[in-house]
């Protein structure tokens, strides 16, 4: 059985009608007589919604008990032993109560499909994953249950179910939404008309995204090559010329005049990288483009206007933006031209605009060489081998006759030697030297600067030729080599920043070491100001140079942004580094600003730390303080009262009541003085060296007698701890075991010594605790499972734990075989006993004398 197919209906808020509307479509397929069934639909109390359930099969819900109340969740298993053609399930971000076997609605629905199952689902705008902060930051409010992106992407028919921001406000005030007491607080709050709007924006947009996804599917599928003007898409073609900027502009206009314009600004390289475009003019182009919405792109094709017309056609493109040409007048001779050669092969169904700049006939000038990137060696040599050869090869010919033809070609292989020694230069020079030599010793007539025969004029001629064709090869793939050396250096470093630096892996100051020895630089730093008007701070720094105080106190400064720069000592840099080195600087911005970030989001969370204890702490002085205060008040007034006689029996009651409210308060208090020590970092242990069996006993006064066996050997090792903090931590441990193990069965307290640690295993036999909650039973004001209210605040283990990482020791959790829970505590060493020690000398003395 095939996969099933998924729909899905979008809107934009809560009340613009999906359900609605995905159960009439139920309707319509039960009455052409399609198995249809309900296996989860909300209908929030929504008469007309829930009308709409009539004459529809619904599978009964599966209940689920989750913190003391019964919740109805999609019974999967019920809808998969059903297997309808067609199941209706309603919220897919929806989150599972824990119990059920997914975690999220929408891996229930995957389950379905794979069963062969069709679903029709529903889902907000605000609910896709991607778009949680822009959701977040247009309404204020974090939507907790999300849904990925590529779930509903992958929907085979995704149906949007608009509303007007007005309409939705009247369903709502009419009550057809939220119940009436609800009406006033949602519309001042969540559907005012901006959010409605800015929500519906959002919807509209991912519509037509996914709309074009499919266009774009559809005409690769079917191989359609001619472009439908479905909407305008604008291509302009850059050269990495000046012009670029007119010509985006201009594009941009033309954008701005049809409905949901776009442009897609591409520049065409040669495979063979000869080119002669400005990275950095490509470069202010990029941000141009992406400033004004539109995108830029790299392609490469040796022919420029077949790849260009390829990609507008790829993109579905309506009009082509070109510039007049930069070539002069006689460079036509060579061709057409880009721009004619691109508006001849548009056809009809794309529009080319040739718009005209200030470059126009002036010429594209090529790059300048800036020398053979060669050794000096390799120079020296060259220019040895391009001047002297040719006298020192002269002088040897004079001794031997090998013809005009095999001279002319030595003469040659003495050129092609020089142009791979030296390069271009030292070639030349010999072709020079060796045609004046060729044309006085070997050329008739003889010994004079003339040439007889026309033939040997062309022979020279081919010579020179040859001669600096092969020495500009030369060079030119020297300079080649340069360039690609140097290229893949650059990879090496932005490869280093995409992946050390975007994933967090790098700081600030390890970043700017990485500046200082990439490019040999005494030191680097980060300097930035608030204004214009403040001076500037250093905010990182590397190296051992002296200090720079302003940028232009640097050798080097490369701006970010308005209010900020890095600034390098040591030497000047050439220009071609400081690409390079403004991909960096860029970095060094960022990743300052994510430190910040986290400091921030640290401070945050200590401040909601500090929030949530103070709060849960009031919570505790409201409820578990005030009623043992309450049984001391109650019991204090009884035995000052005059009109009632108490028997002895009675007043030692009372007594007991009064001493055992003072008991549970001190204790109460004694942990909550412990927990803002801990918060607040006070305390402060005082390490000494003790043995286990001096403490652990003393930590047992707050239970009833009975109710601990104890396994403490004497032969263990001295531990180094605080006696008072380790006594408090076992109390809290043995107090809590006690309290959930079952009635009759003593909690075990043993402790063992392992390698240089000593374990103190306090094991009960209660209902234990799962693997997700061990960790969540340390935190503060945490009580696991139905812990009555007053069995404490929840603060005993948290106290615990903190004691002992304070001692440096651990506190962790395991369960305890055959049913319950082990606290485990380990503690740190301190060596043998000194009295076991001297016990096992005297035990050794004999053995020593005896032998």
């Amino acid at each position: 059985m095939g996969r099933g197919k998924l729909r899905i209906y979008l809107g934009a808020a809560p009340g613009v009608g999906k359900t609605y509307a995905m159960l009439s479509e139920a309707h319509r397929r039960v009455e052409r007589g399609t198995d249809c069934v309900v296996a989860f639909v909300e209908h929030h109390d929504r008469p007309r919604t829930e009308v709409m359930l009539h004459g529809l099969e619904q599978v009964p819900r599966r209940r689920l008990e989750y913190r003391g109340g019964v919740f109805p969740e999609m019974d999967l298993d019920a809808v998969l032993a059903r297997r309808p053609q067609v199941a209706l399930v309603d919220e897919l971000a929806h989150t599972n109560i824990p119990g059920s076997r997914n975690a999220k609605r929408w891996q229930d629905v995957e389950e379905l499909l794979a069963a062969g199952v069709d679903v029709i689902s529903t889902v907000n705008i605000q609910h896709l994953e991607s778009l949680g902060d822009v959701v977040e930051s247009i309404t204020g409010v974090r939507q907790q249950e999300t849904v990925p992106d590529e779930v509903v992407r992958r929907a085979d028919q995704v149906e949007l179910v608009d509303m007007s921001p007005e309409a939705l406000r009247r369903r709502m005030a009419h009550g057809n939404i939220y119940q009436p007491d609800k009406v006033d607080a949602a519309l001042s709050n969540y559907f005012r008309p901006g959010n409605l709007t800015a929500l519906r924006e959002l919807a509209l947009l991912w519509v037509a995204d996914r709309v074009d996804a499919y266009l774009t599917q559809y005409r690769s599928d079917h191989r359609v090559s001619r472009i439908w003007g479905s909407r305008e898409r604008i291509v302009v073609g850059l050269t990495g010329g000046p012009e670029g900027r007119t010509l985006i502009r201009r594009a941009a206009r033309l954008a701005e005049k049809g409905a949901g314009g776009e442009v897609l600004a591409v520049y065409i390289a040669r495979s063979d990288g000869l080119t002669s475009a400005s990275p950095k003019e490509l470069a202010l182009q990029r941000t141009l483009v992406e400033d004004l919405g539109g995108t830029f792109h790299h392609v490469v094709g040796d022919d420029i206007p077949a790849a260009l017309l390829a990609f507008a056609r790829g993109v579905n493109a309506t009009q082509i933006v070109l510039g007049s040409s930069r070539r002069r007048t006689w460079q036509y001779v060579f061709g057409p031209g880009v721009g004619a050669t691109v508006a001849r092969e548009s056809g009809s169904d794309l529009d080319v605009h040739i718009v005209t700049h200030d470059e126009v006939a002036k010429g594209r000038g090529l790059p300048v060489a800036r020398g053979a990137r060669l050794g000096r060696s390799r120079r020296v040599w060259g220019w040895l081998v391009g001047v002297a050869g040719p006298p020192v090869l002269a002088a040897l010919l004079s001794a031997v006759d090998l013809g005009l033809a095999n001279d002319m070609l030595l003469f040659l292989a003495l050129t092609v030697a020089a142009a791979l020694l030296g390069g271009l230069f030292p070639a030349l020079a010999s072709a020079a030297v060796g045609s004046l030599l060729l044309n006085y010793f070997y050329t008739p007539p003889l010994h004079r600067w003339a040439i007889a025969d026309p033939k040997n004029i062309v022979a020279i001629v081919i010579f020179v030729a040859v001669g600096a064709a092969v020495a500009s090869v030369v060079d030119l793939a020297a300079r080649r080599t340069h360039q690609a050396a140097r290229l893949r250096a650059e990879s090496e470093i932005l490869s280093f920043l995409a992946g050390n630096v975007l994933r967090g892996e790098t700081g600030l100051e390890d970043l700017l070491e990485r500046v200082r020895e990439t490019f040999g630089m005494e030191s680097a730093a980060l300097l930035e100001r608030a204004s214009d008007v403040e001076p500037w701070t250093c905010a990182g720094r590397a190296g051992q140079g002296r200090p720079v105080e302003r940028p232009d106190q640097a050798d080097v400064d490369m701006p970010v942004g308005d209010h900020m720069a890095l600034a390098l000592t040591g030497r000047v840099l050439p220009a071609e580094d400081r690409r390079v080195l403004a991909a960096f600087a860029a970095q060094a911005a960022v990743v300052l600003d994510r430190r910040r970030l986290q400091e921030e989001a640290d401070r945050a969370r200590t401040l909601a730390e500090g929030n949530r204890i103070r709060t849960a702490l009031l919570a505790a002085v409201s409820h578990d303080l005030r009623t043992p205060l309450a049984g001391i008040k109650a019991a204090v007034t009884s035995l000052r009262s005059e009109d009632v006689e108490w028997s002895e029996e009675d007043r030692a009651e009372l007594l007991e009541g009064i001493e055992e409210g003072a008991d549970r308060l001190d204790h109460l208090v004694g942990n909550l003085l412990d927990m803002s020590r801990l918060q607040t970092g006070t305390v402060t242990p005082l390490i000494r060296e003790i043995d286990l069996d001096e403490v652990v006993p003393m930590a047992l006064g707050g239970v009833p007698e009975g109710s601990v066996d104890l396994d403490v050997p004497e032969t263990l090792p001295m531990v180094g701890v605080d006696p008072g903090l380790l006594e408090r931590a076992m109390a809290n441990l043995v107090e809590n075991a006690v309290k959930y193990s079952p009635s009759g069965t003593p909690v075990l307290v043993a402790a063992s010594a392992l390698a240089d640690r000593v374990e103190v295993r306090v094991v009960d036999r209660g209902p234990g605790v799962p693997d997700e909650a061990k960790d969540r039973i340390f935190e503060p004001f945490q009580r696991y499972g139905d812990a009555p209210r007053g069995a404490g605040v929840g603060l005993g283990l948290a106290v615990a734990r903190g004691f002992a990482e304070a001692m440096g020791g651990t506190l962790d959790a395991e369960d305890t075989p055959g049913g319950g829970l082990t606290m485990v505590l380990t503690l740190r060493a301190a060596g043998p006993r000194p009295d076991l020690l001297h016990v096992a000398e005297h035990a050794a003395e004999p053995e020593r004398q005896a032998s």
